[in-house]
């Protein structure tokens, strides 16, 4: 796809060409979201950060991913505190922002609103979530960690990914699998009770392609033989009852007696954050905070890359971000390394 001045709104837009386009350039961003090299290739420029549902890595990142190539942020976090609580439409809401911006990201809990929004935006539309739905950016950060942590090329082609948890209502597992999709001959386990399974529709997509798709609600025989494993926290916010949730919460926890009974030495571990750290549901456990293979603190660094990389590519300006590039004049501790 052409990427300048284009909206991201769903992994349905990109082909494996765009996919390896992002990564080269996320690549090529490393130097700045390592602090040892700043640009000022976005000075002057405004991102409009439009958060109508709680987020702090995907907000942060957007915020920083923007900074950092010299761009400016301008950031609304509750929806108690924009016009909308007064009845304002998201038409003349994005007609408004969208003059004051050069591009905006959105997450919103209804599913579809950013399309909807991006409709009347006169400026490009990034969406950070919408519900359910899709949250593209988080899909595209996940297949980069999973590239880096596996040590492969840009064929995805053959691996093997466990999915665990909250399928039904994680937009994160969502796109991820759409984005998997563009590859060949991928082995899916998907763990989760039957009541919060994958999406018949993705399951459907993924088996018409040719892909293995493997449902259970058994944990550890679903864990075997897997390159990686994605869990999810029970996505409490999107139950109609909250206190439904809590029938679900705690029913697959992975800590370092399961992983070490159940999976291969280097499987790698993923989740999107925030794992619920509460007793009743740690879903991730504590106790492997100091593994090798847990990745998640590395995915998150993950996601400033790529968000830097879709500004560059939206933005028009990947071909000149190292011009305007200068070493850094105070001091930064090496945490990347």
């Amino acid at each position: 796809m052409n990427f300048v001045g284009s909206h991201i709104l769903s992994i349905s837009q990109f082909d494996r060409g765009d996919v390896e386009e992002l990564f080269q350039v996320a690549d090529e961003m490393e130097p700045y979201a390592h602090r040892e090299k700043h640009t000022r290739v976005l000075d002057g420029a405004i991102m409009g950060n439009l958060f109508f549902e709680p987020s702090t890595r995907t907000r942060v990142s957007f915020g920083c991913a923007f900074n950092l190539l010299g761009g400016h942020v301008r950031e609304t976090t509750d929806i108690k505190a924009s016009a909308i609580t007064k009845g304002e439409s998201l038409y003349d809401t994005a007609r408004v922002i969208s003059g004051y911006s050069d591009i905006i990201v959105m997450r919103h809990p209804v599913a579809g609103s950013v399309e909807e929004f991006s409709r009347a935006s006169r400026v490009p539309v990034v969406n950070a979530g919408d519900g359910p739905s899709e949250h593209p950016s988080q899909a595209l950060l996940d297949l980069y960690t999973i590239k880096k942590e596996l040590g492969i090329g840009n064929d995805f082609g053959g691996i093997r990914i466990a999915m665990v948890g909250d399928l039904k209502y994680g937009r994160t597992v969502h796109s991820l699998c759409k984005l998997l999709n563009l590859y060949s001959n991928i082995t899916f386990t998907l763990i989760s009770p039957k009541e919060l399974c994958m999406p018949e529709e993705i399951v459907e997509s993924l088996k018409q392609s040719g892909h293995t798709v493997i449902e259970t609600e058994n944990m550890e025989d679903g864990l075997k033989d897997n390159d990686t494993v994605y869990l999810t926290r029970i996505q409490e916010e999107r139950f109609e009852d909250r206190n439904e949730a809590d029938i679900y919460r705690g029913r697959f926890r992975l800590n370092q007696a399961i992983y070490t009974s159940n999976c291969k030495p280097n499987t790698v571990i993923m989740h999107p954050l925030p794992r619920d750290s509460r007793a009743e549901a740690n879903e991730l456990d504590n106790d492997l905070n100091q593994h090798p293979n847990l990745a998640i603190f590395r995915q998150t660094d993950n996601g400033v890359l790529i968000r830097m990389a879709l500004f560059a590519l939206t933005l028009g300006v990947k071909d000149q971000v190292h011009k305007s590039a200068v070493e850094v004049n105070w001091y930064t501790e090496k945490r990347f390394k």
